[in-house]
């Protein structure tokens, strides 16, 4: 996965600058980032900012209860965009946009695959898994439960079989939301 302080991402944006810029003010609002993307959309440059409630990650917050609301949003970006102006990181026009990460959130490391086990998610890897010795018949795309994580490895459950996939070949991870559900794993026993 991409570092989360890798310049791959935010197009040439040193990173460690921006988030020195775009923290504060988050937490200032009792906010936490979990996620900032600069790209192009319909021609015009973005630079997304996604947050959840501050302790959501350490409290293992489900997405309904990590989500905040758009007067929240509202005041980040009110604050945020003057201080990025002053900050001068990014050298053409762009839209600043603050929101929730939502029910289908990214996910970036190790803490959010624990956070999230018992849900459903769709990983791009960098190179398939589960190929033949010839190279034959492997998957760059996984989806299934989230099954934990131990050495460097996330266990996904895919109709009933269990594979574990080394964390360093994952390129995107994010939640799958499927109609009718929760947001939460289903702790009953069977």
């Amino acid at each position: 996965m991409t570092s989360p302080n890798s310049t791959e991402d935010l197009h040439g944006i040193d990173r460690v600058a921006l988030d020195r810029v775009i923290d504060p003010i988050v937490r200032a609002h009792g906010a936490e980032v979990v996620d900032v993307e600069f790209k192009t959309e319909r021609g015009a440059w973005v630079l997304r900012v996604s947050v959840e409630r501050e302790g959501a990650s350490e409290r293992l917050l489900s997405t309904r209860d990590a989500a905040v609301n758009l007067e929240l949003c509202a005041n980040v970006s009110r604050d945020l965009s003057p201080a990025l102006d002053v900050a001068d990181l990014i050298q053409h026009p762009y839209q600043l946009e603050v929101s929730s990460p939502g029910v289908e959130r990214v996910l970036r490391g190790e803490r959010d695959f624990v956070r999230f086990a018992g849900n459903k998610a769709k990983l791009k890897l960098r190179e398939a898994i589960g190929a033949s010795p010839e190279g034959l018949g492997g998957q760059r795309v996984v989806i299934g439960m989230l099954d934990g994580v131990a050495d460097g490895r996330v266990r996904v459950v895919e109709s009933g079989h269990a594979r574990e996939v080394p964390l360093a070949i994952v390129e995107k991870a994010r939640l799958v939301f499927e109609f009718g559900s929760t947001g939460r794993p289903d702790k009953r026993k069977h």
